[in-house]
């Protein structure tokens, strides 16, 4: 991925590239979290912690419609 930069004004705000927004999913009234660590610095969504789980799990293609009603088999027969 190519280097991205965004300037810092004089009230300390900086603009989020549209590439970064786009890939992070975030829009205006989103909170981000920072986190300063040895490696660098990491920015994620606060209100949408399920993306930090992108790319985590791999699977083939599917059928929401299926996969809801496999879901919904599975946890039915943990109830009989």
């Amino acid at each position: 991925m190519a280097k991205i930069q965004s300037k810092i004004t004089s009230k300390y705000q900086i603009t989020i590239p549209k590439e970064i927004r786009d890939m992070l999913k975030v829009g205006e009234a989103d909170i981000l979290e920072w986190h300063i660590e040895k490696e660098g610095i990491f920015v994620e969504s606060v209100e949408k912690p399920f993306l930090k789980y992108h790319g985590f799990f791999t699977s083939e293609k599917g059928s929401t419609k299926e996969d809801i009603e496999k879901a919904w088999k599975i946890r039915s027969q943990r109830y009989k």
